[in-house]
């Protein structure tokens, strides 16, 4: 893997919380299917934290998508509605976006 994929980075942030999971659940007297779930939760949990604010963009683009494609706007408006939208987008999403 290639530390300057930010793909990279969202995978070790959950791999991190997977581990710890799995350690603080070892750790524990508790039932077996009750670790797993908690190892899952972990899983869960950190992957939707991870990918909130990639949804959240991908939402909005298509909205803009939307209204272009709506044919309401010429060429210019819609450029440039594209251009504001992408500025407002974090660099994280947008450089996952255009690779």
């Amino acid at each position: 893997m290639h530390n300057d994929n930010s793909n990279t980075e969202r995978y070790i942030t959950i791999a991190r919380a997977c581990l710890k999971a799995i350690n603080d659940t070892a750790q524990d007297s508790g039932d077996r299917e009750q670790k797993i779930q908690a190892v899952y939760q972990a899983i869960d949990s950190a992957f939707q934290a991870e990918f909130a604010d990639y949804r959240q963009s991908v939402a909005i683009m298509a909205t803009v998508l939307e209204r272009i494609a709506s044919g309401d706007l010429n060429g210019e408006k819609a450029a440039d509605l594209a251009r504001k939208t992408l500025d407002q987008q974090p660099e994280n999403v947008t450089k996952t976006m255009m690779h």
